[in-house]
Formats: C-alpha cells, sequence, structure tokens
C-alpha cells in the first residue's frame, strides 16, 4: 500500500525509521510564534510562515500555516484557536458547564436532550468501540474519575470494584437527539478522540480559507496539510523514558499522527506507574506498552486507535492495524522494543 505520507520511500525511508535517539525536535524543527521565512524556488518570492501556540483542552496546541497575506494569516490561526475553545468548553468534563458535564449529571436518570455534534461524537466513539472489541471505550470515566493524577492518588479496590460494572460503551443508548446511561454510574469522557476531532476541525478550517500547506497540533495528536515549502514536515515520537530524546522521526505530507504514552500523565505509588489510558476491562492503567503512535487520514482516527492499540497490547493491537486499510503504527513495549505495521516494516 502506498500511502500519501510515505512520499517518495527510496528518498525518505522514513529516515529509516531512526532508532537512535536524538536530540528534541518538535512539528517542522521547533518553528516559535513568529512569521519565518523559507526559500522557494529559484525567482520566487520567500514563503511566508506563521506560528501560533496557546493552552488549551489541557495541553500544547499549535497551528502553523504558510500564507501571503500576514493579515489573512493571522485570522486564520486565531479562527483556528477559537474552535479549539469552542470544542474545550463544549466536551471537557472539568467544565461544569460543558454539553458532557451535563449529560454526565443527567444521562444515569433519563434522556438527554443533545446537540448534533454530540450525537457525532457519541457516534464515532460507538464505532471505534465496535472496531476494537472493546478496547475504546468512553465510559472508563466511570473509574477514571476517581483517578487524581494531580494529587498521586489512585481509587482503592472497594471504588474500582463498585464501579468497575459502569464501563461499557452499550451502557450508552443514543437516539437521533437524546442519550441516556442504562447504568446509574456510568460516566463518559472524549478523552480518547476529543483533541484528534479539534485537531481535525482545524484542517477543515484551513482548507476552507484556502491554506494548502500547514499543521495544526494538540498534545500528541496532529495533522499536516501538504508539505512544507517542497519538503515533507518532521514529527518526532518522544521517547517514552527521556522527554529531551526522540525514538522516532517521520516526515510526513498530508497525514494525522497521534501517540499516546504512560508517560503524558501519570504518577508513581508503591512502585507502580498509574497513567491515564486505562484498561476499559480492569478499571487500572493498561501495561501493554510504553507509547503507540498511529498514522493515517483523520486525527480523530488515529487518536482512538492509539488509545485502543495501547490498551490492546503490541501483539492484539498490531495485528488490528494490520487488517485496517491506510493506518499504520508504531509501538515501542515495555522493554523499549519497536515493532512496526505491515507497511512500514519492509520500508
Amino acid at each position: 500500500m502506498m500511502q500519501r505520507w510515505v512520499v517518495e520511500r527510496s528518498r525518505l525511508s522514513l529516515i529509516s525509521l531512526l532508532s537512535v535517539l536524538l536530540p528534541a525536535l518538535s512539528l517542522s524543527a521547533a518553528v516559535s510564534a513568529t512569521t519565518q521565512s523559507d526559500l522557494t524556488a529559484a525567482g520566487q518570492p520567500p514563503l511566508k510562515w506563521y506560528a501560533e501556540t496557546q493552552s488549551i483542552m489541557g495541553t500544547r496546541v499549535h497551528v502553523e500555516i504558510q500564507h501571503e497575506d500576514e493579515a489573512y494569516a493571522a485570522v486564520t490561526v486565531a479562527t483556528v484557536m477559537a474552535e479549539m475553545h469552542r470544542i474545550d468548553h463544549a466536551f471537557s468534563p472539568y467544565k461544569e458547564t460543558s454539553e458532557i458535564s451535563l449529560v454526565n449529571r443527567e444521562a444515569g436518570a433519563g434522556w438527554v436532550e443533545i446537540s448534533d455534534e454530540m450525537v457525532a461524537l457519541l457516534q464515532k466513539s460507538a464505532e471505534i468501540s465496535n472496531l476494537t472489541s472493546g478496547a475504546f471505550d468512553i465510559t472508563y470515566a466511570s473509574v477514571g474519575r476517581y483517578y487524581d493524577y494531580r494529587e498521586g492518588k489512585a481509587p482503592d479496590e472497594n471504588s474500582i470494584r463498585a464501579a468497575i460494572h459502569a464501563i461499557d460503551y452499550r451502557h450508552v443508548e443514543l437516539e437521533p437527539n437524546r442519550v441516556r446511561f442504562k447504568h446509574p454510574l456510568v460516566s463518559i469522557d472524549f478523552g480518547g478522540i476529543a483533541k484528534g476531532y479539534a485537531v481535525d476541525r482545524g484542517i477543515e478550517i484551513l482548507l476552507a480559507r484556502g491554506v494548502v500547506q500547514g499543521s495544526v497540533s494538540a498534545g500528541g495528536d496532529s495533522r499536516i496539510l501538504g508539505d512544507r515549502a517542497g519538503k515533507p514536515w518532521t514529527v518526532g515520537v518522544q521517547h517514552p523514558r527521556d522527554s529531551n530524546k526522540m525514538a522516532v522521526l517521520l516526515p510526513l505530507v498530508d497525514t494525522a499522527v497521534s501517540t499516546s504514552g504512560d508517560y503524558e500523565r501519570y504518577f508513581e505509588q508503591d512502585g507502580v506507574r498509574y497513567h491515564h489510558i486505562l484498561d476499559p476491562s480492569t478499571g487500572r492503567s493498561a501495561a501493554g506498552a510504553w507509547s503507540v503512535t498511529v498514522l493515517g487520514e483523520h486525527a480523530m482516527i488515529t487518536d482512538g486507535l492509539a488509545t485502543s492499540v495501547f490498551v490492546l497490547g503490541p501483539e492484539k493491537g498490531m495485528a488490528l492495524i494490520n487488517r485496517l486499510s491506510a493506518v499504520d503504527a508504531i509501538i515501542i513495549d515495555p522493554n523499549g522494543r519497536m515493532t512496526y505495521s505491515d507497511d512500514l516494516s519492509g520500508l
């Protein structure tokens, strides 16, 4: 399978999927939130790049585009950031006024009227849950809400046992404009797809405003639009045990990439690492990998699949990826070994 993000295999070879540990590089070689010029072909004016970074959805959101008009570029970037804030206000379970908080408060007792956007997110979540046999499950929050990563506290065994039966995506009953939970203790969280969804919405805005080269990222989720002045963008996969190093560098064009890792939000207690990627079957942190990176066409899908593969573990997770079209993955297991999906392993 030849994917658009594998640009001229002989030239790139995914930088031979570098397993050497290189100094940290951010998306597109650390472009700051100021104008940057790249030389184009001889006789052509320099391309102007505009970038901005904000803290939204509890993470670093970065938008970068190429455009000839500085004022137009500034409005475009601001429009993307405004959409990111809107999504955060609508779907953050940490905001009492958000739509998802309203659903969590009331859907356990009966039907709740919801927006078309919420319906679409619930439908996509259910699709990914069915695809992954429940490894992806937004009702993980039924137990996940009892973990306090800031204070470093995990729920006790009694709390997990009391809530574990509420974890089941089939408890979420959806109709065209309303939802209810079949179990009174169900709580949902779009943490496994929300950032990917926001990134896709950002790219949609760029396309609607005529941008042909750019990128949008939110934490571990990024999507690349076009190339970067005739060359691929470089995206680094962080080394799971050294934040100052990269485990692999990927040259990308027109693709989405998501990484889920046990180092993103965690605490250690009595020698155990408690991180935010929970196994829905146990209500405890999944232990099959250090990190999972998934590449595909849309960030919401790569986001959901990265979480799912992390939960499934290297063997089952990679088997799933290899069954899907236009999707690839890199898994770093608990021994630090990297494995690649079939379409990458031959590069």
